[in-house]
Order: C-alpha cells, then sequence, then structure tokens
C-alpha cells in the first residue's frame, strides 16, 4: 500500500530552524518511545500515565495510540498482514516527525511484527536509535511482557472473548502471531506473579530517559 519511493522530481526542504534549536527552546531532547506488547498488557496505560509525569516535570510529550489513530490517519487499515505493516510505517513517520520537533513521542502499539518494529527504528539515522546498545539514541523500545493468560483475564474491550468465539479472525496472540522484541531497552513484566502499579512502570521509564539525557537540552 506504501507509496514510498514512487514520487519523483521532489527535493528536501532545508529549513533554518533545526531540531537542536527547537529542542534548546524546549529543553529536552527529542525521542521516540516504542511501546509494544500484547492487548490488555497495559500499553495505553503506561503511555498515559508516563505522559501525565513528564507533563508534571515540564517536560512536552505527545501519545500516538494504535486505536486512536485508526479513528483517523489509518482508518482506511484493516488488520491483514499488509494493513499492520502500513498502519505501523505511518506511526513510524509521524513518531520521527515528532521527535525532530523535539518533542518526547510515546507510540503505543500491539505492532506484532518484529520487521515492522525494525523498519520503524531503520527509519532514523543509525547513530539515533539504540535498542541494547550503550549509544544514545533516538528510540527507545519498551516491552510490556504480560502473559497471554493475564491479557486475556483482562479483556478490558472484550476482544479475546470474540477471537475464542471465532468471531475476530487473525487476532494477536491467539490466531496471529506477537513476535516479541529480541532485544529493548526497557522490560516490563510480572514480579513474582504481580503487576508493577502505573505509577511504578512509568516511575521505571521516566527514571530511563532522564538518565540517558532526555529530559534536559
Amino acid at each position: 500500500m506504501s507509496t514510498v519511493g514512487n514520487s519523483t522530481n521532489i527535493f528536501w526542504q532545508e529549513c533554518p530552524v533545526g531540531k537542536a534549536e527547537r529542542q534548546k527552546l524546549l529543553n529536552q531532547k527529542g525521542c521516540v518511545l516504542w511501546i509494544t506488547g500484547l492487548s490488555g498488557s497495559g500499553k495505553s496505560t503506561l503511555a498515559c500515565t508516563v505522559g501525565r509525569e513528564l507533563h508534571s516535570k515540564g517536560n512536552l510529550s505527545y501519545i500516538l495510540d494504535g486505536d486512536n489513530l485508526r479513528h483517523g490517519l489509518n482508518k482506511d487499515l484493516g488488520f491483514k498482514a499488509e494493513d499492520r505493516s502500513e498502519n505501523i510505517r505511518r506511526v513510524g513517520e509521524v513518531a520521527k516527525l515528532f521527535a525532530d520537533a523535539g518533542l518526547i513521542c510515546i507510540a503505543s502499539l500491539i505492532s506484532p511484527y518484529r520487521k515492522d518494529r525494525d523498519a520503524c527504528r531503520a527509519l532514523l539515522p543509525e547513530a539515533n536509535f539504540i535498542e541494547a546498545r550503550a549509544l544514545l539514541g533516538t528510540v527507545l523500545v519498551v516491552f510490556m511482557n504480560m502473559p497471554l493468560e493475564l491479557c486475556e483475564e483482562r479483556d478490558a474491550k472484550g476482544l479475546y472473548k470474540l477471537a475464542r468465539a471465532g468471531k475476530i479472525k487473525g487476532f494477536t496472540g491467539i490466531d496471529d502471531p506477537y513476535e516479541p522484541p529480541l532485544n529493548c531497552e526497557i522490560e516490563i513484566q510480572q514480579k513474582d506473579g504481580v503487576c508493577p502499579t502505573p505509577k511504578d512502570m512509568a516511575g521505571e521509564v521516566v527514571t530511563y530517559l532522564e538518565e540517558k539525557g532526555f529530559l534536559r537540552s
């Protein structure tokens, strides 16, 4: 579905105000915080809690929620494999723009396929993203590693029930695969069978951003 590379006679327009100037104005470094995991794993809860914590600290962020984007930008896409890939590609391009604007962009999507997440990371220059590296980059992967049984037990939207009944086809974790990250900056999971609170999860993420210098220019 993507037409990337098909356009001809186009040229990149450079502007006098760049990312460095925008970051200095905001006193923070733009980055993409990519939250991935099964439906019901707590991605949206974490995204919103992180957004609130950053706001309280005076940092500007914006949340790209998978469901919300399907109400507008991606409303023409379904859930076939090629549509899922295009969905993630579009979100990756938008997230890249937010990071370039100097914002902390929080992308919260199931994003089940590893190749699609890798493609989003590849949108940024090699030196500008990290995944299990000691480099200071602009794409940070947060894996909500919650067991399927827990996500299905929560089932706030009733989707697992519909999938088990055969009323939803290609549902991630039931009859369509979820490919977990091989390496990620942050992995959130149960501890002794207990889920950390939203505040604790957000605290771990915000602390990471602070330690890596993203919350100051």
